[in-house]
């Protein structure tokens, strides 16, 4: 009962917070081909004049105005992949910031890696074909003159953080999962692979990279390991690096260090202290509590609602900054 007030007030906190951006936002959900695959489910928010009214998104509750005009033109394009097992509504609070602010975020569910399946959960690879079918779509059919076309900006969490930086241009060195789960076989993420031979970690993998992209926000990146300097030698545009600082799931100093140490321009690193790993999810509604109290709960004296306040202010700065025009 507690953890459930607990939530239920961070819920409401959040939603208080979010109102204090300046716009007013649009959402629309859409349904995006994705080739031989599945078709992928989009949420994307954005600024209009409409008014809003509270509306169900996923679990999540948003004073948003539904398929509204979008107001502006040439407006910055941030696609957003969510973390293993997630889906497309995990980081709403963090669209919505940049959404009212002038951006347009547009969030998948990846096919296979979701609460619902994840059946295709290795397929790191396959993460990132999806994430440049949405850009694309967004780039296509979105009303015209809408979207600057070569400035895109990403956001990724967990694995979705490592969605992202392949995106950008990274080719990770899969053949250190072996290795690692040798030495780590109780982690989260050798426990996710066990069964498979070790080494053969989508060695020969084709990752998808996407030459618009110019400003990248990875937080609690996965796999962070597989990173070396060699791998992320292109991944040359700004980026944005988070180290929840009590993270139990992808633990210090395997994941974010690795990325800060192998990308070729230092990262805008920030380290959160007390914050877990699921911590970077948007504050809970007492009906996500309730199904996955484990993503819900933070530690003891850990503010998330107030965390995620200031993380959306530093990722809607991020990508003011690194999305300028001339950059």
């Amino acid at each position: 009962m507690k953890a459930r007030l607990l939530s239920a007030l961070g819920a409401a906190l959040w939603f208080f917070t979010v109102s204090a951006y300046a716009g007013q936002v649009g959402f629309s959900k859409l349904t995006v081909p994705d080739g031989a695959n599945p078709p992928l489910q989009v949420g994307v928010w954005y600024p209009t004049d409409a008014p809003a009214r509270p509306t169900q998104i996923g679990l999540f509750t948003q004073a948003v105005a539904v398929d509204a005009p979008i107001r502006g033109a040439a407006l910055k394009l941030v696609a957003i992949s969510h973390g293993h097992g997630g889906e497309f509504a995990g980081h709403s609070d963090t669209a919505y910031a940049l959404a009212a602010s002038g951006f347009v975020a547009a969030s998948l569910t990846h096919t296979g890696d979701n609460y619902r399946d994840e059946s295709r959960g290795l397929d790191m690879a396959g993460r990132t074909r999806s994430l440049h079918a949405v850009i694309d779509a967004m780039m296509t059919h979105w009303p015209r003159g809408t979207l600057d076309p070569d400035h895109v900006g990403l956001f990724g969490f967990s694995a979705g953080g490592f969605t992202v930086l392949a995106e950008a241009g990274g080719t990770p060195d899969m053949r250190r999962i072996g290795p690692h789960c040798v030495a780590h076989p109780d982690f989260f993420d050798c426990a996710l692979t066990a069964g498979h031979r070790p080494g053969n970690h989508d060695a020969a993998a084709t990752y998808t990279h996407d030459a618009r992209i110019r400003a990248v926000v990875a937080a609690a990146p996965a796999l962070g390991f597989t990173c070396t300097a060699a791998g992320l030698r292109d991944v040359t545009m700004p980026v944005q690096l988070w180290r929840a600082g009590n993270d139990k799931v992808l633990p210090s100093p395997f994941y974010v260090e690795p990325v800060a140490a192998a990308l070729p321009h230092p990262p805008d690193l920030h380290v959160v202290p007390g914050a877990g790993h699921f911590d970077v999810l948007a504050p809970c509604p007492a009906a996500l509590a309730k199904v996955a109290p484990a993503i819900c709960i933070s530690a003891p004296g850990f503010d998330r609602a107030a965390f995620h306040d200031a993380f959306n202010r530093a990722v809607v700065a991020f990508f003011t900054r690194a999305l300028a025009p001339g950059n």
